[in-house]
């Protein structure tokens, strides 16, 4: 009996690691992995396709050309899991002030080569070599939550940036990812073992992804947009990184927002016009 206790004991320990041992794996996949959702809206009629050489990887994009005498370039980043068609409303604002638009498929998203996502610590070098593509300046930034940290952690590399606007922006991807574990009820340990593993599949470290470090490095002026009801990032994460921008930064809490509702909800854009043309304006 004890022998058959012994063994059925050894058994369930068994089927219990065989239970949970995929869960870090599966966690670490979920984070890097490749999300090629389609285009959802027709290219603008100002747009024309390009490619862009990122580093090692092509982009799939538009270059969206102006309707009145040219101001600056507009530099429009997507969210996780989405693409550039988000990047209609931005050329329906501002093609008509002067702006040339630029929107790509991020790494591992959309069109664009690459299978894993590094939340900024590649993609920040992909940037860089687009906005190279653009012929004069000023130039700004848009950006929603992957997007918008992508565009943080350029401004602090990337001289010709002129400024800033990051929604539902994240402090550092290990902080974020561990709150959404939590919230997803995964264990502690599930998280922690995950990381290990993101980091050996996508060639980078969970800590070099970090906004919030590159907000020392961030001369220009920039705007936090963030909903004041958001769960998955919290707004605390804009907070943290206004404090780090210390008089660099102004920060816009929208009643209501949650997570990629920023900047569809009403009057956002009024705000981001207003914001961008003082940034002109300052600039002379």
């Amino acid at each position: 009996m004890r022998r058959a206790s012994s063994a059925l004991g050894a058994l369930g320990l068994l089927l219990l690691a065989l239970t949970f041992w995929p869960l870090p794996d599966l966690a670490a996949g979920g984070l890097v992995s490749r999300s090629s959702r389609p285009l959802t809206r027709a290219k603008p009629t100002t747009c024309a396709d390009i490619t862009f050489e990122g580093q090692g990887v092509r982009l799939a994009g538009w270059r969206c050309a102006p309707t009145a005498q040219r101001r600056g370039a507009i530099v429009y980043l997507h969210g996780i899991a989405d693409n550039r068609s988000g990047a209609d409303a931005v050329v329906r604002r501002f093609g008509p002030k002067g702006f040339e638009v630029i929107a790509y498929d991020s790494r591992a998203h959309g069109t664009s080569e690459g299978a894993l996502c590094t939340y900024g610590v590649l993609e920040r070098h992909d940037l860089r070599r687009v906005i190279a593509t653009i012929a004069k300046g000023p130039i700004i930034l848009i950006g929603g939550s992957l997007g918008a940290a992508v565009a943080l952690q350029t401004a602090a590399i990337e001289p010709r940036v002129s400024g800033v606007i990051a929604a539902e922006a994240f402090t550092d991807l290990r902080t974020v990812a561990t709150e959404r574990g939590r919230r997803l009820w995964l264990p502690p340990w599930t998280i922690r073992r995950a990381f290990p593993i993101a980091e050996r599949r996508a060639g980078f470290r969970i800590d070099d992804a970090s906004p919030l470090a590159a907000a020392a490095h961030i001369h220009v002026p920039t705007l936090l947009l963030h909903g004041a009801d958001d769960d998955e990032t919290s707004p605390a994460h804009s907070r943290r990184l206004a404090t780090a921008l210390s008089g660099r930064a102004q920060i816009v809490l929208v009643p209501g927002a949650g997570h990629s509702q920023t900047l569809t909800a009403p009057g956002v854009w009024d705000r981001i016009e207003q914001w961008v043309l003082a940034v002109l304006d300052a600039e002379g």
